[in-house]
């Protein structure tokens, strides 16, 4: 599995509104690609002079995947979003390859 994250510093005079959009409009259109298995939304927990850092997370099964999706339907998402909020929602993207995952066990040890 992957992981294509997007991380994303947000002006505190559009927070309400960037945070409605991703919710309502962004990720659904995202997923709606049908490159995508799932999308998770994450606020970035450190403190900044300004504004709030998110994470946007969306994993897919296949390399492919994602190149067509950057190909076909990232430059107009993508240009959407500069469109609404300029540099009031400034992003920069990574991929991440999942190499193992681990389960907690079910029953927590004896402390």
């Amino acid at each position: 599995m992957y992981t294509y994250n997007v991380t994303i510093s947000v002006d505190d005079s559009v927070h309400e509104a960037w945070v409605e959009w991703m919710r309502t409009e962004h990720i659904p259109e995202v997923l709606g690609t049908g490159m995508f298995v799932d999308a998770t939304l994450h606020e970035v927990l450190v403190e900044g002079d300004s504004g709030t850092t998110y994470a946007a997370q969306y994993r897919f099964r296949d390399p492919e995947d994602l190149q067509l999706y950057q190909q076909l339907h990232a430059p107009g998402l993508q240009a959407k979003s500069a469109a609404k909020f300029g540099q009031k929602a400034l992003a920069f993207r990574t991929l991440l390859r999942t190499v193992e995952m681990f389960q907690a066990p079910t029953t927590p040890p004896n402390l």
